[in-house]
C-alpha cells in the first residue's frame, strides 16, 4: 500500500525571468550611435529588431531601457502600424502588425519623424492639384 510519502509534490514559486542574451545594450549603444549621426549629419537610421538574436528578456529589457515619450500614432493600412516615441526624442519604437495583428516586424527608428508619417512626393502633387481646384471652382461661385 503507498503512503503519502510516495506521492510526488511539485513546488511552484515565482515564473523564472525570460531569458536574456545581452543584446539590449549594444542595441541601445546602436541606438546612441544613430542619434549621434542624425543630430550631427541629419542622416537618419532603421534597425530592425526582428533580425537580431533576441531572447524574449533583451526586447523586454530595451523596451524598459528606452521608455516611453509622449507620442504616439496608429497607422491602419493592410494591418496596424503602432509609433511609438521613446524617452529619448527622435528615437521611435515601430510595430507593423498583419490583419489578424499578429506582428510581422519591429524596427527602432532614428529620425525626426518616422518615414511611414511622412507624405509621400506624388501625395503631396496630388494635394497641390485638389487644392488648385478647389479654389479655381471656389473663386468661379463667388
Amino acid at each position: 500500500m503507498a503512503s503519502i510519502g510516495d506521492i510526488p509534490v511539485k513546488v511552484e514559486g515565482e515564473p523564472a525571468a525570460p531569458a536574456e542574451y545581452g543584446n539590449a545594450l549594444p542595441v541601445l549603444s546602436q541606438v546612441r550611435h544613430a542619434l549621434a549621426q542624425l543630430t550631427q549629419g541629419g542622416e537618419p537610421t532603421q534597425i530592425d529588431l526582428g533580425a537580431m538574436p533576441f531572447g524574449p528578456g533583451d526586447e523586454d529589457r530595451l523596451m524598459a531601457l528606452l521608455g516611453q515619450g509622449e507620442v504616439t500614432a496608429s497607422v491602419d493600412a493592410l494591418g496596424r502600424t503602432r509609433i511609438q516615441e521613446t524617452a529619448y526624442s527622435g528615437v521611435w519604437v515601430v510595430e507593423y502588425l498583419n490583419t489578424d495583428d499578429q506582428r510581422v516586424a519591429l524596427h527602432l527608428e532614428i529620425d525626426t519623424v518616422p518615414r511611414l508619417l511622412r507624405s509621400q512626393p506624388e501625395d503631396l502633387s496630388d494635394a497641390l492639384a485638389a487644392l488648385n481646384t478647389l479654389l479655381a471652382a471656389s473663386l468661379d461661385q463667388a
